[in-house]
């Protein structure tokens, strides 16, 4: 058994109506960005049936994280893209793996 990453956050969101698909486009860019140059391990986005979107973010550390967003945002355009879909959030989640099963498959590109 594995305890994985050492750090990752969930975030939730509620999203404006109608800006689903803008969103969804601007969270794959940061992501991605994330991911190649900011030291990321990676994140997935849920939509739960609940209405509220989720997303969880893998870091090294949290000291990485910080570091990536220390910064200018990888993609300001993005980012306001985000921030103008979102209709409600709730607090961030720092969140410490304790045991580890997930299986990753092989990494799609859309």
């Amino acid at each position: 058994m594995s305890k994985g990453p050492g750090f990752a956050v969930l975030y939730r969101w509620k999203l404006h109506e109608g800006a689903e698909e803008k969103f969804v486009a601007a969270w794959s860019r940061i992501s991605a960005l994330l991911l190649e140059q900011k030291g990321s391990l990676g994140s997935r986005l849920h939509k739960g049936p609940d209405g509220w979107w989720y997303s969880y973010a893998q870091w090294p550390s949290a000291e990485t994280r910080e570091q990536a967003f220390a910064g200018p945002s990888a993609d300001g355009e993005a980012s306001r893209q985000m921030r103008e879909a979102i209709a409600e959030s709730l607090p961030e989640l720092e969140l410490e793996s304790v045991a580890d099963f997930m299986v990753l498959p092989p990494v799609r590109r859309t």
